[in-house]
């Protein structure tokens, strides 16, 4: 895999055996797009412990406990600090993941509990993992030497010196993956001279066995029959992921055996080395002592799949890339440009040990770049080599274009009429053509298009919700521009969609993330699912997506499962790093208690640089009062206290749904004042800087502690001095319809509600607490919210979702990727009916061999 957007893995299979190296970000996505079964994986190992290698691991393990009816079992292999990553999962992970942990070497805390083999150092063999007639699996383990005091106590062999600066996350490994030796040809014409007859002694003398000649009163040796051994093909797995790193590799005695010019093994046990995959990143691997330690391996075939080595010309998502620039095409306001940019390679340049270049012509290693799917034959002997059959050709946009104006020629007016609506002045009040233009593209294709009966059902599930105010029961005249609306300036918001699926990634949506930009006063996010940073990258470019992340001025998670948070640890991590040396605060992550649990077990291994705060301290009632300065009283306790609420003793919940209850994790409901109020000083000072008045999270109905939230801008004051009230921003989190969010999208400006099933699944939608596409908008309309975006759609239609077209008047679907500024509001609905279009074919249809293999 490509490195930009994804972290590098590394497949090695054999006909009943399936070894992967490294569960990064992504993964699970590009398992999806190439159609590799997950469920063929027997084992994972991870080269070390971090956001960066295991990032994919959760959702990989939630989507393997989904499948079949006990789920399939999987071997995860890493070192000791691997106990640290499955202890914080289990803030999330059912009891139904077949899990099986193997860590192996030396605990960082210096216990000896729960390690695979004995300690490991310098001078000692690998610690041999896996070893049955397939292959032979071991580990070699490398320190970070980071001052020259710790580099004087190697020397001395000082270990407790090493041990004691060594943190959780710093152990990298290296797998060596050596197949059994191939055995000799059999020779008939030895064997006959020998006295044997053709038969089973053949056989026993093929699998090493001696055997009594037939006519011959002697014994046949294998070595007899048969032609020499050849050494079996030998892979190694590198990660050397610092510059501190380097000295112990380096220094590996262990490694010697693989050398060919080793003068401390005698040369009939030096083992050749096919193939060597390094996972570092160009920083480490072009250093010229690196390069010059690769030469020491001979003629071996490098392939160098760390960061900045490869290319961006070909996305990792192809189907998703195809999507987004017929998108672009239709409508180029609303789906920008494509971030990822080829990455400039230093070709011809080596890094000296102080960081400088250096002309590297002497000592430069040849190696290639990693692609996706290359791939490198062990076997047969014949084979044995680079296969570059599977590559992805380069995406070339203009070929999809055609291939969208081939398909559907009407596209090309559609675009135009698009563009049209941007043009003049961005505020254009809307009017009745909103619903000409509709009827018009949606009668050409009416065959595609749902009626509205499903709808009446959903109404009458809706029945028992009401309109914030009993005054409001008529639908809103939606062509009225909000006061807020007026005069807006295109870098007041935007919003971007960075993952509109459900439950699992897909081909065409990733999971939960809306990206909110909020231009010169910084970022938000809320959620946070897997590869939230790979779709920032793939939205901003890569050094774009870095600038978001350092700008981000909080993080809100609207509930525990997995795909709404796998990708926070990421994130934080990579703020932390990109912010080493320049003065900031811990970035606030608001979010469920449970969530806090998983943040602080995970923190032992990674440096996180956040601070947290539940999302039950940030109720209307308990905002309200700190923001006006009084006293939180009693009602906070009980606000937070009372587990027997209304929303999360409503009977919706499914009591069958094993992740669910797993979720409801008992502990302290006691409230300490003096913690939670310095963090809501925080949130009041963060909310300044970026501009907003208030925030506050809304209960809804999905899990226990699932939350919605709503945002709303401060007021600004037009030219002649004239008040302007701020935008209010509702996003739904996961819900069925309840009347807490009704209430608090009261005039929302958009209402982001999320849109699992359609309208004929609404039974299913009841069972796991979701709504459907009537239910989302009818909230919207009930609350009088001036725009609904739906999300969050069933990934059995990855593409376009079932939509009725009554009541879109008001409505857009999201897209991954989408950019909606607050100026273009207005036209969003309009957009509508084209997408609907470009979609024709697809909509209802399901892509059933993706979901079939495995939903959560």
């Amino acid at each position: 895999m490509d490195t930009q957007d994804t972290s590098p893995s590394v497949l090695l299979f054999f006909d009943n055996q399936r070894f992967i190296f490294n569960a990064g970000e992504g993964l699970q996505r590009f398992c999806t797009e190439h159609k590799i079964k997950l469920s063929k994986i027997d084992h994972i190992f991870l080269t070390r412990v971090s956001s960066e290698t295991a990032g994919g691991l959760p959702g990989l393990l939630l989507t393997l406990a989904g499948m079949g009816q006990d789920g399939m079992s999987v071997n995860i292999w890493g070192p000791s600090d691997l106990n640290y990553l499955l202890d914080a999962m289990k803030s999330f992970i059912p009891n139904a993941a077949m899990v099986h942990t193997h860590c192996f070497g030396e605990s960082i805390d210096g216990e000896n509990s729960m390690l695979f083999g004995p300690q490991v150092n310098e001078s000692i063999d690998p610690i041999v993992l896996i070893d049955d007639e397939v292959v032979r699996i071991s580990s070699i383990s490398l320190r970070p030497i980071n001052n020259m005091e710790l580099a004087d106590a190697i020397c001395h062999s000082n270990a407790s010196a090493k041990e004691s600066s060594v943190k959780p996350g710093d152990i990298a490994v290296i797998y060596a993956c050596e197949l059994p030796e191939i055995k000799g040809k059999f020779d008939p014409a030895k064997a006959a001279a020998l006295g044997l007859r053709p038969g089973p002694k053949y056989r026993e003398l093929q699998l090493g066995n001696s055997v009594l000649s037939d006519h011959l009163d002697i014994m046949v040796h294998p070595g007899d029959v048969l032609g020499s051994s050849s050494p079996g093909p030998i892979v190694l797995i590198i990660d050397c992921p610092t510059t501190f790193h380097i000295p112990d590799l380096l220094s590996k005695q262990s490694l010697n055996c693989y050398y060919v010019d080793s003068g401390d093994i005698a040369q009939e046990n030096i083992k050749s080395v096919s193939c060597i995959v390094h996972m570092g990143p160009a920083s480490v691997t072009k250093r010229a002592e690196y390069q010059k330690w690769m030469k020491k391996f001979g003629s071996t075939q490098h392939i160098m799949a760390g960061h900045e080595m490869k290319n961006m010309e070909v996305p990792i998502l192809k189907s998703s890339a195809r999507i987004t620039s017929r998108l672009k095409y239709l409508c180029p306001q609303l789906f920008p440009a494509l971030g990822l940019r080829s990455v400039n390679q230093t070709n011809g340049l080596c890094l000296t040990s102080d960081g400088s270049c250096e002309d590297s012509s002497s000592i430069h290693c040849e190696s290639i770049p990693a692609e996706n799917l290359l791939k490198f034959h062990l076997r047969p002997y014949s084979q044995m080599g680079l296969d570059r059959s599977a590559i992805p050709s380069p995406l070339n946009t203009m070929e999809v274009v055609n291939e969208l104006i081939s398909e559907i020629p009407e596209i090309v007016d559609a675009s135009t009429e698009i563009s049209q609506f941007w043009e003049g002045n961005h505020l254009i009040c809307l009017d009745d053509s909103v619903d000409l233009i509709e009827e018009l593209l949606i009668n050409k294709k009416s065959s595609v298009l749902r009626s509205n009966a499903s709808g009446q059902v959903a109404a009458a599930c809706m029945s028992d919700l009401s309109c914030p105010d009993p005054r409001q029961n008529n639908i809103k005249n939606h062509s009225d521009i909000p006061t807020c609306l007026r005069n807006i300036s295109r870098d007041d918001m935007e919003i971007i969609f960075l993952g509109t699926g459900s439950s699992q990634p897909s081909k065409y949506r990733n999971v939960s993330s809306v990206f909110v930009n909020l231009f010169s006063r910084g970022n938000l996010l809320l959620d946070c699912g897997e590869g939230t940073l790979g779709q920032l990258k793939r939205r901003f470019g890569v050094s774009g997506a870095d600038d978001a992340v350092k700008n981000l001025k909080f993080i809100w998670i609207s509930h525990i499962h997995a795909d709404h948070h796998a990708g926070l640890v990421r994130i934080l991590a990579l703020r932390f790093q990109l912010l080493k040396g320049v003065p900031h605060e811990p970035l606030l992550v608001i979010g469920p208690r449970q969530l806090q649990k998983f943040l602080n077990a995970y923190s032992r291994l990674e440096y996180l640089d956040m601070q947290f705060l539940d999302c039950r301290h940030t109720s209307e009632e308990t905002i309200n009062s700190f923001l006006h300065g009084q006293s939180l009283g009693e009602s906070f306790y009980s606000e937070h206290t009372n587990k027997k609420d209304d929303i999360s003793a409503n009977q919706h919940f499914d009591q069958c749904n094993i992740i669910q209850n797993a979720l409801d994790i008992p502990g302290s409901d006691v409230v300490d004042t003096s913690t939670v109020l310095p963090v809501l000083m925080k949130l009041k000072a963060v909310l300044s800087e970026a501009g907003l008045e208030v925030l506050y999270s809304v209960p809804v109905v999905h899990c226990p502690q699932a939350f919605g939230l709503v945002l709303k801008a401060c007021g600004r004051k037009d030219g002649v001095g004239k008040f302007i009230p701020g935008w209010k921003l509702v996003y739904s989190g996961d819900t069925r319809p309840c009347q807490a969010l009704i209430d608090a999208s009261c005039d929302a400006t958009v209402l982001i509600h999320e849109a699992t099933f359609e309208d004929s699944l609404q039974d299913e939608a009841i069972v796991r607490n979701h709504s459907t596409t009537t239910e989302a908008i009818g909230v919207g309309t009930m609350a009088g919210a001036y725009r609904i975006i739906l999300t969050h759609f069933s990934q059995r239609y990855p593409k376009i979702p079932v939509l009725d077209v009554a009541h879109t008047h008001n409505t857009c679907i999201a897209f991954d990727l989408m950019s909606i500024n607050l100026a273009d509001l207005p036209m969003l609905p309009k957009v509508l009916p084209y997408l609907k279009v470009m979609f024709r074919d697809q909509m209802g249809l399901e892509e059933s061999e993706e979901i079939l293999d495995g939903v959560l």
